[in-house]
């Protein structure tokens, strides 16, 4: 099988050496090197890692990021790049499963942090790939949402969730684009939302996140 959630990694790992520790990304605060300890702590200190959910846990877990984003760069990068053996990244599908939407979204934050970006021109498997975490997702972010909407990808497919019964809002885009809209970067990603005015200003306001 094609290893996309791998390839995702090794271009973060690029696209960062490259902008250098200080860049911007999405994800709020946070630098190029901030990012990266991130990902270095969910996949290697599962110790800390449950702050990243767990509110009464966080304080522990931005310690622990700290540390890591103050020990030299490059080393930290030569981490990600090589995850270690016990990693899901040693097991084609389990890290498709739980990481292609994190090394996607995360490389997707720092590329659109610069400004000027233009989407990336993916291979079929790859947007087949980023539909199927789309169709898993948009049940789960958007079941409380008080209206139906309709999440739609042409050529891909259709998933309806939200209240049944209601007028829906469509949200419709590639799959890149649904998967960063989905997961908090609406403003950032290039999906358009039909329905009323207050219902779409609300959903493109909305706290989603992975």
């Amino acid at each position: 099988m094609t290893r996309y959630a791998f390839a995702e990694r090794l271009a973060l790992a690029d696209l960062m050496a490259e902008v250098g520790p200080d860049a911007p990304t999405l994800c709020g605060h946070w630098t190029v090197r901030d990012l990266l300890a991130h990902l270095l702590l969910r996949e290697r200190r599962f110790d800390a890692a449950p702050g990243i959910l767990i509110k009464r846990l966080a304080g522990r877990t931005a310690a622990v990021q700290q540390r890591i984003a103050a020990r030299d760069f490059g080393t930290l990068l030569a981490e990600l790049r090589r995850p270690p053996r016990w990693s899901p990244a040693g097991f084609g599908p389990l890290d498709e499963l739980i990481n292609l939407t994190e090394m996607f979204v995360h490389h997707e934050d720092v590329r659109r942090a610069a400004g000027g970006w233009t989407p990336r021109k993916l291979e079929p498997g790859l947007s087949e790939a980023l539909w199927g975490q789309v169709r898993r997702r948009a049940p789960l972010l958007l079941r409380r949402y008080p209206v139906q909407v309709r999440v739609i990808s042409p050529g891909h497919g259709t998933v309806t969730t939200g209240r049944a019964g209601t007028q829906p809002l469509n949200l419709t885009g590639t799959p890149s684009e649904l998967l960063m809209f989905l997961t908090g970067r609406q403003g950032h990603a290039r999906a358009s939302l039909d329905g009323p005015p207050e219902l779409t200003s609300r959903l493109r306001g909305a706290r989603l996140g992975i």
